[in-house]
C-alpha cells in the first residue's frame, strides 16, 4: 500500500514537472515569436538600411557559414574558431591564476591582506580599457586573449574567495576534532566546499568573456574573429551580415553559459546544496 502510494506520488511529480517544462517551452516560443514580429514590424515602419528585417538577416546568417566572406576571405566557421581559441586561452589563463589565488586569499588572512589592495585597485577598470595597452605591448594576437583574461579573472576570483569563506564553522570544527591539520582542512573540507562557488564564477566569467572578446576584436585582432567580422560588415555597409555576426555571438554565449550553468547545477545537487 505504501509502495503504491509512493509510486503514485512520483508519477504525479513527474507529470507536474513535465507540464511545467512544456509550459516554459511554450512561453519561450511565444516570447521569441513576439520579438521577431516586433523586429519585423519596426524594420518595415522605419525602412532603414542599417536595420534589416529578420528574414534578410537569416539569409545572411546561413550564407555566412557556407560562402567565404568577400572582405575577410573566410567563412563564419573560421571566424568562430578564431574567437573560440582566444576565448578559451584567456579563460584558461584566468582559471589557473584566479583559482589558487582565490583559495589562498580566502584561507590565509595575511595573503588576503597583502593582495586585496592590489585586486581592488584593478577590479574597477573595465576589461576593454586595457585593450589599447595590450595592443601596444603584446600585439594583435595576444591583446584579445588578455582582455578575456581580465574579464574572467575577477568574477572567478571573487567567487572562489566567497566559497572559502562560506565554509560552515561546524565542518571545520568537526575536522579539527578528528585531528585534521591545516593541509587536510584545506584539501578535504575547504577545497571541495568551494567547488560550487567556483562553478558560479565560471558561469559569470563566461558571459563576461564573450563580451570582452567581441570588444577586443573590434580594436585589435589577427586571423579573423566574430567581433572583427561584425566590425568589417558595419564598415562596408553589409548590415544584414553584421546582425548575423551578432546573432552568432549571442548563440555562442548562450551555449557556453548554459553548459556551465548545467554543470554547476549538477555539482551543487551532488553536494547537497540545492
Amino acid at each position: 500500500m505504501s509502495g503504491s502510494l509512493t509510486n503514485r506520488t512520483q508519477f504525479t511529480d513527474r507529470k507536474t514537472l513535465l507540464r511545467r517544462r512544456l509550459s516554459n517551452i511554450f512561453i519561450v516560443l511565444v516570447s521569441l515569436t513576439v520579438f521577431i514580429l516586433v523586429w519585423w514590424g519596426l524594420s518595415i515602419i522605419f525602412n532603414l538600411k542599417y536595420f534589416p528585417p529578420p528574414d534578410q538577416v537569416f539569409q545572411a546568417f546561413v550564407k555566412s557559414f557556407n560562402v567565404p566572406d568577400p572582405n575577410l576571405g573566410i567563412t563564419m566557421w573560421q571566424n568562430i574558431w578564431a574567437s573560440l581559441q582566444r576565448f578559451l586561452q584567456g579563460f584558461a589563463l584566468a582559471f589557473v591564476i584566479a583559482i589558487p589565488l582565490g583559495l589562498l586569499m580566502g584561507f590565509l588572512p595575511w595573503v588576503e591582506t597583502f593582495s586585496r589592495p592590489i585586486v581592488e585597485l584593478f577590479r574597477p577598470i573595465p576589461p576593454i580599457a586595457w585593450v589599447p595597452f595590450f595592443f601596444v605591448a603584446f600585439g594583435a594576437f595576444l591583446s584579445p586573449i588578455l582582455t578575456v583574461f581580465i574579464g574572467v579573472f575577477f568574477p572567478l576570483l571573487s567567487n572562489v574567495i566567497l566559497g572559502v569563506k562560506s565554509v560552515d564553522d561546524s565542518l571545520l570544527d568537526a575536522a579539527r576534532t578528528q585531528g585534521a591539520g591545516k593541509l587536510a582542512l584545506f584539501t578535504k573540507v575547504i577545497l571541495p566546499f568551494s567547488v560550487p562557488y567556483l562553478m558560479t564564477g565560471i558561469t559569470i566569467g563566461m558571459g563576461v568573456g564573450w563580451m570582452c572578446i567581441v570588444a577586443a576584436e573590434w580594436i585589435a585582432a589577427s586571423g579573423g574573429g566574430v567581433g572583427y567580422y561584425i566590425l568589417v560588415q558595419q564598415q562596408v555597409g553589409f548590415y544584414d551580415y553584421m546582425f548575423a555576426g551578432m546573432i552568432v555571438i549571442a548563440i555562442l554565449g548562450l551555449l557556453t553559459v548554459t553548459l556551465s550553468g548545467w554543470a554547476e547545477k549538477i555539482i551543487r545537487s551532488r553536494m547537497g546544496m540545492l
